[in-house]
């Protein structure tokens, strides 16, 4: 398959540029057999007794920094992941590519060397620890096809209300839709909860590259899954109920802890890239955002719920007029016609 086989048109108009009024005040389209208009405050009327959502737990941080460089320009930091407490892997936005020993002020407080490169990420080493200097002058670093600045709003509503563990710098955009209640309310019909972590990069918003698609690679992302959730998942499979992955990134973390057929502990990087044929192991149903084009986001819920399927879906979006992207709407995915 080419990535323009997953290709759709999608007017300007429709890209959220906003999160929502309220989080669950979002729109759900249920992929049934027909389509279903229903708000997000709907979801548990989608759900059963005995299935377990798993919800990815990973924190964004404020990872967008502005620097000085020594001659005096402008230079942007994009944090990709926080590798030891002073050293991080970044992308380098600046007139001039910054060369190995270059020192880039920040804040008048911070200093960030170039130690190296790896591939097109740069190597550097802050002059202090790097979370608390993010937290105190880094800035949320929204996707760029929202064409804007982060405002104050975007620090709490570019953030699921059960985020844990700080390292992504895209947010899990599926949980976004959850507030308190909302998590309440599932618990209260008898559906389970667990966690995964899966730290997003900002290699989720790069285009791929080749046509076709199997030659094309994801960058590395960093995951934990626990063995409570892997006992959750067994157990609710084996009851005979669903597994719920709320977003593409909680599939990817349940599907790399399950290659050898059955879920197992797992704590390393990921480069999985889901592509039609793909057979799942351990997901019966997701809950995800509207994705861009051409996206590999688009290709791993295709490979789960159909291509045709999908992108029929994808139309009558549109159609509805529906919110995309990050701060856009969800869907309800089943596999192939399931209800």
């Amino acid at each position: 398959m080419q990535i323009s086989d997953f290709d759709y048109t999608l007017p300007d108009a429709l890209i959220a540029k906003y999160p929502a009024g309220e989080r669950r005040s979002s729109r759900l389209l249920e992929m049934g057999e027909p389509i279903v208009d229903r708000g997000f405050h709907e979801l548990p009327l989608l759900l059963r007794s005995g299935d377990l959502l798993v919800f990815n737990d990973t924190r964004v941080i404020p990872a967008r920094l502005v620097a000085v460089k020594e001659t005096g320009g402008r230079a942007e930091i994009l944090i990709e992941r926080v590798q030891e407490d002073n050293h991080v892997l970044a992308q380098l936005r600046a007139s001039k590519s910054p060369r190995p020993g270059s020192r880039l002020h920040i804040a008048d407080r911070a200093v960030a060397t170039v130690t190296g490169r790896q591939g097109e990420f740069f190597l550097l080493e802050f002059s202090e620890p790097v979370l608390p200097l993010l937290e105190a002058v880094g800035e949320v670093p929204l996707p760029p096809y929202l064409g804007r600045d982060a405002e104050p709003e975007d620090i709490e509503r570019y953030q699921t209300v059960y985020a844990q563990d700080p390292g992504a710098v895209a947010a899990p955009t599926a949980g976004l839709h959850f507030d308190q209640q909302m998590l309440d309310d599932t618990l209260a019909a008898g559906v389970r909860h667990a966690h995964v972590t899966l730290h997003v990069g900002a290699g989720t918003f790069q285009a791929l590259r080749r046509e076709h698609l199997e030659e094309n690679r994801l960058h590395s992302e960093r995951v934990q899954v626990n063995r409570s959730c892997c006992d959750a998942v067994s157990e609710t499979r084996a009851s005979g109920g669903r597994v719920i992955a709320v977003g593409t990134t909680a599939v990817r973390a349940l599907e790399c802890a399950s290659r050898d057929g059955a879920i197992s502990p797992f704590h390393g990087e990921t480069d999985l890239f889901i592509l039609p044929g793909y057979d799942f192991q351990s997901v019966d149903a997701m809950i995800t955002n509207f994705h861009l084009p051409r996206s590999s986001l688009l290709m791993l819920v295709a490979a789960f719920a159909g291509r045709e399927r999908i992108l029929g879906a994808y139309e009558h979006a549109v159609r509805e007029k529906y919110r995309f992207f990050s701060y856009g709407d969800a869907m309800f995915v089943t596999p192939g016609g399931a209800p």
